[in-house]
């Protein structure tokens, strides 16, 4: 009787130590709440491993099925909590000049995404809750990749903003907006007596580039384009220019 005595006294003891640790009231110290709290290294490092362990032995337990679909519910969802945590210390360690911690414990790799739930993972019997298997049997639509030359064909002048001007729209909305810019340049400045002439420089062009009939169609980029009769004049004059030259220099 004595023995089961001690035995009873034993596990209520393991029991409680246990729940000591869990909640942080034993001699075990607690983790900060915020990782910003902490400002030495080497107490980052060593919560972050702690973390680790914790996450660790979660991962483990989710594995069994029969817990249950609520404690696995649950399980998976301090496991993400815990993933959170510890990329708030990864950060805080680097912050505090740590190493850079690019990947992962193994254990993350076992947890698996939906589509369109990014950051929240799925773990061992938590994958086959009802309502996940069914997310995870629908595969992504696989989007087509276009190759180099099928990208090429939708490239044209438009593409590098050629032609924007033609219109006289876009032209018209700068030099509004660069009156408005130089008057709260004036207006900041003291300067008063040079806004009126800027108002009727920018208001001059405004007219020169609108007409009463709208914004020009067409801009030529050159200063003059002969029409074809002047052309056909030009070629007749250099004909005849030809053969004067020809019979003059033939006589001498």
């Amino acid at each position: 009787m004595a023995r089961n005595a001690e035995k009873a006294m034993t596990t209520l003891a393991r029991w409680r130590q246990s729940q000591l640790d869990d909640t942080g009231t034993g001699d075990k110290q607690r983790r900060p709440y915020l990782a910003s709290e902490c400002h030495d290294l080497k107490e980052a490092q060593k919560w972050r491993l702690d973390i680790i362990r914790e996450v660790s032995k979660k991962v483990t337990q989710i594995q069994n099925a029969g817990l249950g679909e609520f404690r696995i519910r649950d399980l998976n969802d301090q496991i993400n909590k815990l993933l959170r945590e510890k990329r708030h210390w990864e950060y805080r360690i680097h912050q505090l000049g740590g190493f850079t911690h690019k990947t992962g414990p193994r254990f993350e790799n076992t947890g698996r995404e939906v589509v369109g739930n990014r950051g929240y993972k799925y773990f061992g019997a938590a994958k086959d809750l009802p309502g996940v298997r069914e997310l995870f049997s629908h595969e992504p639509p696989l989007i087509p990749r276009k190759t180099r030359a099928e990208l090429m064909r939708d490239i044209d002048a438009d593409y590098y903003g050629f032609r924007d001007e033609d219109d006289g729209v876009i032209v018209a909305e700068e030099q509004k907006l660069e009156k408005q810019l130089l008057a709260e340049v004036m207006a900041s400045n003291g300067i008063e007596e040079f806004q009126e002439l800027n108002d009727k420089s920018v208001d001059n062009d405004l007219d020169d580039d609108l007409d009463s009939s709208g914004p020009k169609r067409f801009i030529s980029y050159v200063p003059y384009i002969p029409t074809q009769e002047e052309v056909q004049q030009e070629l007749l004059r250099r004909k005849k220019q030809e053969l004067l030259e020809k019979y003059t220099s033939g006589d001498n």
